[in-house]
C-alpha cells in the first residue's frame, strides 16, 4: 500500500467498526487492481459524526464509502441522488462521491443475488422467498429478489406495523409479484415450508447463544437457507437448516460481494470488475484472526 499526496480516500461508517472485514477485503482489492485509494474504518456514534463524515466525504480526497448499522437509513437524507434499489430499500450503504456532490445506492440487493447465484445456483426468478425480518436487510433483501422477479415473497415478523412499512414502500415496485405478511404464530410456518428459500434477515444470531428466528422444524430437505449473518459463521438458525438436510449459507458471500460492487460503483470501469476471490481471502484472513482473539462473538 502506498500512500501520498494522490491517494484516495474510502471506508465504513457505522458504530461500533472497530470489528469491520471490510477495510481488510477493500484494502486487498486496491492492491490487486493497482488502485492508489486506502480504506479505513470511519466511526460514527452518532448522526451528528455521521453528518460531519458526511460533509467531510464531499472533498475531492474521497472517492466513496461504506455506510452499516446504525446508520444506513439516516444517510438517505444526506445524499444529492439515491438510486432506485436504495429508494426501494429504504437504505443507502455504498456512496459514491462525485465532484462534491453525494450519490447513494443499495448493494446489499444485487450483493444477495449474486452470493446466492455463486455459492448456490439460486436464481430468483420464479421462486417462491419468505424473508425472516422487517427491517433494514429485510427491506434489501426484497429489493433485490424484486430485481430478481421472484413470483411470490412472504414477509414474516412478529412486528406486523414494520412489515406493512416495508409493504407500502415497495408496493409501487413489485410489478404482479405477490407479497404476503405473516407472523410466527400465523401464517409463518406454511410460508416457510413452501419457501424455496428461507433468509434470516434480523440481527438474531449475531451473539453465540442466539436462538434461530424460527422453529428449525420447519426447515425441509430441498430448500436453500441463507442467514444474513456473518459472525459468527456458524448460527442456530443454520445449524438447524443442516439437520434438516437443507443447503445452508452464511452471510459472507453477500458481505463480500456487495463489497465488490461497491468497488465496481467506485472505479467507473466496466472493464475493472472487483477480484471477489481475492477480498473474500482477505475477509476470512480477517475472521481467522478476529477468532485468534476471541472477539467472533
Amino acid at each position: 500500500m502506498r500512500i501520498d499526496g494522490r491517494t484516495r480516500l474510502a471506508g465504513v461508517v457505522g458504530w461500533p467498526v472497530e470489528h469491520s472485514l471490510s477495510p481488510a477485503m477493500h484494502n486487498a482489492a486496491y492492491e490487486e487492481l493497482d488502485l492508489n485509494w486506502v480504506y479505513l474504518a470511519l466511526p460514527a456514534p452518532d448522526q451528528g459524526a455521521l453528518f460531519r463524515l458526511a460533509d467531510a466525504a464531499r472533498s475531492s480526497a474521497f472517492v466513496g464509502f461504506n455506510v452499516t448499522m446504525p446508520h444506513k437509513r439516516a444517510v438517505l437524507e444526506l445524499c444529492d441522488e439515491v438510486a432506485m434499489l436504495a429508494q426501494m430499500a429504504g437504505a443507502v450503504n455504498t456512496v459514491h462521491c462525485v465532484e462534491g456532490r453525494l450519490v447513494g445506492y443499495n448493494t446489499d440487493s444485487r450483493g444477495l443475488l449474486e452470493s446466492l447465484q455463486a455459492e448456490a445456483q439460486f436464481n430468483a426468478e420464479g421462486r417462491r422467498i419468505a424473508i425472516i425480518g422487517a427491517g433494514g436487510a429485510a427491506g434489501a433483501a426484497v429489493a433485490g429478489f424484486i430485481l430478481g422477479k421472484a413470483t411470490h415473497l412472504s414477509i414474516v415478523n412478529r412486528d406486523v406495523a414494520r412489515a406493512e412499512q416495508l409493504m407500502t414502500r415497495v408496493e409501487p415496485y413489485l410489478r404482479g409479484l405477490e407479497v404476503s405478511l405473516e407472523t410466527i404464530d400465523a401464517g409463518a410456518e406454511q410460508a416457510v415450508r413452501e419457501a424455496d428459500l428461507v433468509i434470516n434477515a434480523t440481527p438474531l444470531g449475531m451473539k453465540v447463544g442466539d436462538a434461530s428466528p424460527i422453529p428449525v422444524e420447519w426447515f425441509r430437505p430441498d430448500q436453500v437457507v441463507y442467514d444474513m449473518v456473518y459472525l459468527p459463521t456458524d448460527t442456530a438458525f443454520l445449524e438447524g437448516a443442516r439437520l434438516a438436510g437443507a443447503r445452508a449459507l452464511g452471510g459472507l458471500g453477500m458481505l463480500v460481494a456487495q463489497g465488490a460492487l461497491a468497488v465496481d460503483i467506485w472505479t467507473e470501469n466496466p472493464q475493472q470488475r472487483a477480484p471477489r476471490e481475492v477480498m473474500r481471502t482477505s475477509a476470512e484472513d480477517a475472521i481467522s484472526r478476529l477468532a485468534s482473539d476471541g472477539e467472533t462473538s
